[in-house]
């Protein structure tokens, strides 16, 4: 099976939702996460903290390592959280990403990991 990353995309700025949407929230979340694993499916999950808390690391041309405080991208929209799963093909892959949505309320890219030229 062909694994997936399902990422999770929040908008900055976006007011957090009340206390009980939240708590249902976390509810529907591991229970979805709960038949990830009980499918097969799972293969890792997480929730990141916000993207002003990320710091960037690049090595220059010169060797030297440069680091900056904040995301790499300069965008409103940043990776919220995410799941690894194994998947039959993307269409599959779909169908729990729209279960996944559903779960956190928000959209989730769905993106392929590069196979193994080996295991081809």
């Amino acid at each position: 099976m062909k694994q997936y990353l399902l990422a999770v995309h929040m908008v900055e700025g976006q007011a957090p939702p009340a206390p009980e949407v939240m708590q249902k929230m976390y509810a529907d979340v591991d229970a979805f996460n709960q038949r990830l694993q009980a499918d097969g499916a799972w293969v890792f999950a997480g929730g990141l903290h916000p993207a002003d808390s990320a710091t960037v690391v690049s090595v220059q041309e010169d060797g030297k390592v440069l680091t900056t405080d904040g995301p790499f991208a300069e965008t409103k929209e940043h990776l919220g959280g995410f799941w690894i799963v194994r998947a039959a093909d993307l269409d599959a892959a779909l169908a729990l990403a729209a279960d996944g949505s559903r779960a956190c309320r928000g959209p989730v890219e769905v993106r392929p990991f590069q196979e193994d030229p080996a295991e081809q």
